[in-house]
């Protein structure tokens, strides 16, 4: 009796095992240059008063990853797909000519944190970004759907390190504790952009994208929803830890030494003389492994995307000469993403902002598309959303165009408070 449920317990686990990886990457690649430089000035101007965020940036992220797994799961059918079948060709270029232009200043910001992580120990960029960029164009096109989500799983767990260096800045666990559990809200403008600033880099159109096209090209069926809910739940975990850990980390050092910093790398090196060597490389070394992390997986979402719009063939497991071109539009983002880094006077501020406002105006229309194919019973049948799921969805998708278009008004005018 006990080797028969051991048995179906090791089935069990290896099952959940081969299932899970989508969400967790897709989740994960989140906390890319821009997310960590987004959560370090979070906790060097504000300390721990903005630690509650993370609970419910959790759920937001939960339920809106959740929805997108769903609907790869038991359509068999990526976003783009769906979007094209069900609301036609115009809103479908639309959508993707948007998240073109973000993602191409995402990818853009990928290399600059790249660059800067590497001149932390004096590699030039000229070096650095090019060899970058080589790497992960070879890993793509010359990888399978498998062996590249093994990479991408492995370099998940490199955002330990954020854990460590949060640590390591021997923070005061008694505040830490208690301003995770309690909000803290000001009514000033620079708060209140910081706050709709963490919940955004926590959500971005290219996720719903790249999570639900990995879904379907790894072929999970409706026999394992749970195991993706899973999947969902266990990314949505991780990445709020890390987004937690760079907030302490910067909060315990930062906050209290009036540091001032303006990115990612900003924040490693004012760590090294606060909270110790260590505790800055292992920081510098997690904006190393999220920026190329991500400069992989940007460029390849939105390669999934355009060519799921479009109706071309794509796909890591297909070989360049079966997709050209979705290997064509991943090897262009990539060549023009990190060349434009290394041209001189490239207004890489303007470009973040940019790619802000585009992810604003673009955010609500993906989640709305979303909402409505996840209650379309003759899609999903019995997977619909539930009443109660969807007064959780519906509450959370207003809140989040309420709030990025806060974020996207204040950035096109400049408001600073």
């Amino acid at each position: 009796m006990t080797g028969g449920w051991l048995g179906a317990r090791r089935q069990r686990l290896a099952v959940a095992l081969a299932v899970v990886g989508p969400a967790i990457v897709t989740a994960n690649v989140d906390n890319d240059a821009g997310g960590i430089t987004t959560y370090s000035l979070a906790g060097a101007v504000y300390g721990y008063r903005m630690l509650w965020t993370v609970i419910p940036t959790a759920l937001a992220l939960y339920v809106v990853q959740e929805m997108c797994s769903r609907l790869g799961v038991v359509t068999g059918k990526g976003l783009a797909d769906l979007v094209r079948e069900q609301f036609g060709v115009t809103a479908t270029v639309y959508l993707m000519l948007g998240l073109l232009v973000t993602n191409l200043g995402n990818t853009m910001a990928e290399f600059a944190g790249l660059a800067a992580a590497l001149e932390i120990v004096h590699i030039p960029r000229l070096v650095s970004v090019p060899a970058g960029a080589v790497l992960v164009w070879w890993l793509v096109t010359w990888g399978t759907y498998r062996s590249v989500e093994k990479v991408f799983l492995v370099a998940s767990g490199f955002y330990v390190t954020y854990v460590v260096s949060g640590v390591m800045a021997r923070p005061d666990w008694g505040a830490v504790l208690r301003c995770t559990v309690t909000p803290s809200i000001e009514g000033s403008l620079p708060f209140v952009t910081m706050l709709v600033g963490l919940v955004g880099t926590t959500i971005a159109p290219w996720m719903q994208y790249y999570q639900q096209a990995a879904v379907v090209e790894k072929g999970i069926s409706t026999r394992y929803l749970r195991e993706a809910r899973i999947d969902v739940a266990v990314g949505s975990a991780m990445t709020e830890v890390v987004a937690w850990f760079i907030i302490v980390a910067c909060a315990a050092t930062l906050y209290p030494a009036h540091v001032r910093i303006d990115q990612a790398a900003d924040a490693a090196r004012a760590l090294v003389p606060l909270a110790g060597r260590y505790a800055g490389f292992l920081f510098g070394f997690g904006l190393l492994n999220a920026s190329l992390f991500s400069a992989a997986i940007l460029p390849l979402s939105t390669a999934y995307s355009v060519c799921e719009g479009l109706g071309w063939e794509r796909g890591i497991d297909k070989k360049p000469r079966e997709a050209p071109l979705f290997y064509g539009i991943y090897t262009a983002l990539i060549v023009v993403g990190a060349g434009a880094i290394l041209l001189p006077g490239v207004p890489l501020l303007k470009v973040l902002y940019l790619s802000q406002v585009a992810n604003g105006i673009l955010l609500p229309a993906v989640l709305v598309f979303m909402l409505v194919l996840a209650n379309r019973r003759d899609l999903l049948g019995e997977h619909v959303n539930s009443r109660a799921f969807n007064v959780v969805a519906w509450g959370l998708v207003a809140s989040l165009i309420a709030m990025t278009l806060f974020l996207t008004v204040a950035t096109v005018f400049g408001w600073t408070g």
